[in-house]
């Protein structure tokens, strides 16, 4: 088994694509979680654990001998839903949580014929990455970022900016530090929500550019919207292109250009 285009099959976040190309149809399964037999309770697992929630792995170490394979994998679990049922703990958007994993695959005919997992606690033991940038466990990181904004929880989404982050937006002054980028977008959310809707994404360890759609939501009337007059229920969608840029792997600059002009709905 080619465990390196496992690793880059398994991070695209396609499980269906996973599960056909490398396991048996008869394929047996061990965790923690309980025991699954064939590929269908497999997939249904994985549907499960991955409902709101990306998973990356990050092998360390792995040695193949003859039909088994042994890794050591940090697995990376990024939310952009709510999970109180979650087996690592209680997710909200924007969570990430870090899981050592040590995995047996046994191997038929190159393909997973049975693979058993055991792990530590949360957190122990694990290395870890810079919250941002272009590794697949970063981009995913990048959308529970944007999951925790759209939440209105700037507890969570301003974990993703340095302490002297700039927010650039034109429409109104320059904003700089976590604080007033936080209370800027409270005091909007009480009466007009913002929800991001990513398009696609370009990330290099500088910077991360996004091709992105902002929806405004007036929860109460904002007759003085700075976008545009709204009554409650109305919302506007404006496609923007947003440029981060990073430092150590958090956001220290954000640059919001329109690409388009406002669509109003009305309720």
């Amino acid at each position: 088994m080619d465990y390196a285009e496992y690793e880059r099959v398994f991070n695209s976040g396609d499980d269906d694509l996973l599960v056909e190309r490398f396991f048996c149809d008869d394929v047996k399964f061990s965790a923690g979680s309980g025991d699954r037999s064939g590929k269908d309770e497999l997939l249904a697992f994985l549907r499960w654990a991955h409902d709101g929630v990306r998973e990356v792995m990050r092998p360390q170490s792995w040695v193949l001998q003859g039909d088994h394979l042994f890794a050591e994998v940090d697995m990376d679990f990024h939310a952009s839903k709510e999970r109180a049922d979650f087996p690592f703990g209680h997710l909200h958007p924007g969570d990430t949580v870090t899981v050592k994993f040590l995995v047996h695959y046994t191997l038929r005919d190159d393909k997973v014929a049975a693979l058993k997992s055991m792990t530590w606690a949360p957190g122990k033991g694990v290395t870890t990455l810079p919250p941002l940038g272009p590794h697949p466990s970063q981009l995913a990181a990048y959308g529970a970022y944007t999951a925790a904004f759209s939440n209105g929880d700037p507890e969570r989404y301003t974990r993703f900016y340095t302490d002297d982050v700039e927010l650039l937006l034109g429409s109104v002054p320059p904003m700089q530090g976590r604080q007033a980028i936080a209370d800027f977008y409270t005091a909007m959310f009480k009466r007009v929500r913002e929800s991001l809707t990513v398009h696609s994404i370009t990330a290099s360890e500088q910077e991360i550019v996004s091709d992105t759609t902002s929806r405004f939501t007036a929860i109460a009337d904002a007759p003085d919207f700075v976008v545009g007059a709204l009554n409650e229920g109305d919302y506007i969608e404006v496609r923007v292109i947003v440029t981060y840029t990073l430092r150590d792997g958090l956001i220290e600059r954000i640059a919001v250009q329109r690409a388009g002009e406002p669509v109003m709905v009305r309720a």
